[in-house]
């Protein structure tokens, strides 16, 4: 077992103040899942030249393939390559989907600096109970804590459901007392992964009407909105050009999204275009350059496309640049 460290050790920040800027600004943090070394340099050179505060995450899975203590060296590495860019960014490190007290404790203990404890595919009553018990052990050490109500349909890792279930306003205020999250994350009809939508059919808007009406009974409380990839078609179109087969794959305009961003929502998790930058252009290289063999080529021609689409959103879809 590896000693516990507070996540300040490792330069990094929570949640709270980052939050609280943005909805009073106006903009979403940027939540971006990462898997390997070259998606988090593309997202920390993203921010710190866009001057975007940044929350990097983990889910699960990622977490179990790259190991623990890695994660934390990585996360205090990224930090320190930012402030030696000259960005004096907060960075979160961010557990995304936590399916359990005991992952969600373990990453307390690691370093993160914020947890998300997904209690939405429980009853009512077990959620409550199993992210009130989350937030009060990282509370203890400042950590801050994201909860669900509603489900999302679509895949991710292995979060999975067929069919949404939209949150029920009358809800979030019994749950938000008795919790005590810092956050929380809604369901108003983004969805995980790469097929959202039904291709060939009109893209159904996010249910504004249910963001407001949360809006009204928790004013000012931060909210999340996951699956919000907009499965940029340029890169499906690539994927497909060169040997692959995403056919059909939709996912949520910008333009709502930057909607959104303008309301509570602050945190806005992208992770299905991240992977789709990368496997477009790692397939492009290794078709135009089939002799290549050293990772860092094919690997660096992803890294920088990814860096490029990072900072579009930052800029264009949540409104974070500037704001670090």
């Amino acid at each position: 077992m590896s000693e516990q460290v507070h996540y300040s050790e490792l330069g990094l920040a929570n949640t709270r103040e980052m939050f609280s800027k943005a909805v009073d600004g106006g903009y979403a943090i940027p939540a971006y899942n990462f898997n390997n070394l070259e998606q988090l340099q593309a997202i920390i050179t993203a921010c710190a030249e866009s001057n975007s505060p940044v929350i990097i995450q983990v889910s699960k899975g990622a977490r179990d393939y790259a190991n623990a203590t890695m994660l934390r060296y990585m996360a205090m590495g990224a930090v320190k390559m930012a402030r030696e860019m000259g960005s004096d960014i907060p960075i979160c490190l961010h557990l995304d989907h936590g399916d359990s007290f005991e992952t969600c404790k373990a990453c307390v203990d690691n370093g993160f600096s914020s947890v998300m404890i997904d209690g939405s595919h429980l009853s009512y009553d077990e959620n409550v109970a199993l992210t009130k018990k989350v937030v009060e052990y990282a509370h203890q050490f400042d950590v801050t804590v994201e909860g669900e109500l509603g489900v999302l349909a679509g895949i991710e890792d292995d979060v999975q459901a067929e069919e949404s279930t939209y949150t029920k306003p009358e809800e979030v205020e019994d749950f938000v007392s008795k919790t005590g999250v810092d956050s929380l994350a809604i369901s108003i009809g983004t969805s995980h992964g790469a097929y959202k939508f039904k291709a060939g059919e009109a893209v159904p808007p996010l249910r504004f009407d249910i963001l407001d009406e949360i809006e009204k009974r928790i004013p000012g409380f931060p909210i999340v909105l996951h699956g919000a990839s907009s499965v940029v078609q340029d890169y499906v179109t690539l994927i497909n050009q060169y040997g692959g087969k995403m056919e059909g794959a939709v996912g949520v305009p910008e333009e709502q999204l930057r909607r959104a961003a303008k309301s509570s929502v602050c945190k806005i998790n992208i992770d299905s275009d991240g992977r789709l930058v990368v496997t477009a252009k790692v397939r492009e290289y290794l078709a135009n350059n089939p002799g290549e063999f050293d990772p860092r080529k094919y690997l660096g021609a992803a890294r920088k496309e990814l860096m490029a689409l990072l900072k579009h959103k930052n800029e264009t879809v949540l409104g974070s640049a500037g704001k670090g």
